[in-house]
């Protein structure tokens, strides 16, 4: 396996002015890079994306996009960085590359693309959905606590102010992983590719610092995730998403309050 890139941040000359003063110094700032994912030497997509957890974005991209249903499909992974970018080369097991073959889908988009390389619009209608985990009853004080846990957990957005996170979060261990990204979807398949590498979702909040679009609920179905929980508000189309695949979506989250969009029967709510 290669070498995974080690900066995912670098500190960036700048001027900063204030009134008429100019002062010279640094900012930290987010790194992006072209990451190309190849599946049996055939690049299947190139995604900017912050260059970390690698293996991660490998194996969770790989799932929510349908093309393996679980991280053991993914025989061999090599990291190839070169003054390009990156290389995620996946080799998969012979029935996932026959039927990926057969699939002959190409997608190449840029960050925060969500449906690039689907052929048709039947094919958006393709179930990928795992069993949800059930939580348990979640109180509004657990929101609150999952919100707060992401917040704390971001290492590389407190520097930098320019990436998003996704998080995953329980009752019983709190914040079970958290990754980032310059992308949120790129977050979220990082953060997809490291529950499933430890054995899969368990039944807790999936917290995101975006807005929330169809895709992200779309991955959080193939996660298998029970309720999602994002900082911004959701589209029409991610509430008819969540709601078909029972998901209970939790939008606008600040610290004196949330809405609850869908399957508000998981919240022990007052009044």
């Amino acid at each position: 396996m290669g070498t995974e890139p080690a900066r995912s941040a670098i500190a960036a000359p700048r001027l900063a002015v204030k009134g008429a003063a100019a002062v010279p110094g640094a900012r930290t700032v987010a790194e992006e890079t072209p990451i190309a994912i190849v599946h049996d030497a055939a690049t299947y997509a190139v995604m900017m994306a912050t260059p970390a957890d690698l293996e991660d974005f490998a194996i969770g991209f790989s799932l929510t996009e349908g093309v393996i249903e679980r991280p053991g499909e993914v025989i061999g992974l090599d990291i190839e960085t070169s003054e390009l970018g990156v290389e995620l080369r996946m080799w998969l097991s012979p029935e996932r590359g026959q039927a990926l073959t057969a699939r002959r889908r190409t997608m190449a988009g840029p960050t925060g693309c969500g449906l690039c390389g689907i052929d048709s619009l039947q094919a958006l209608k393709r179930p990928r959905r795992r069993p949800l985990a059930e939580p348990g009853p979640l109180s509004a004080d657990d929101i609150r606590a999952a919100m707060a846990a992401i917040d704390a957990g971001q290492t590389l957005g407190r520097e930098t102010r320019a990436v998003h996170a996704a998080g995953f979060w329980t009752k019983r261990e709190g914040l079970v992983a958290l990754r980032e990204d310059v992308g949120r979807h790129n977050a979220l398949d990082k953060l997809a590719g490291a529950l499933a590498r430890a054995g899969g979702a368990p039944g807790g909040v999936l917290a995101l610092t975006s807005r929330v679009s169809v895709e992200l609920v779309e991955k959080a179905a193939v996660i298998g995730a029970p309720v999602i929980a994002a900082v911004s508000a959701p589209t029409g189309l991610a509430i008819r998403t969540a709601e078909a695949n029972d998901i209970t979506l939790i939008a606008v989250a600040r610290p004196d309050g949330f809405e609850v969009f869908t399957r508000p029967d998981r919240l022990a709510l007052g009044g």
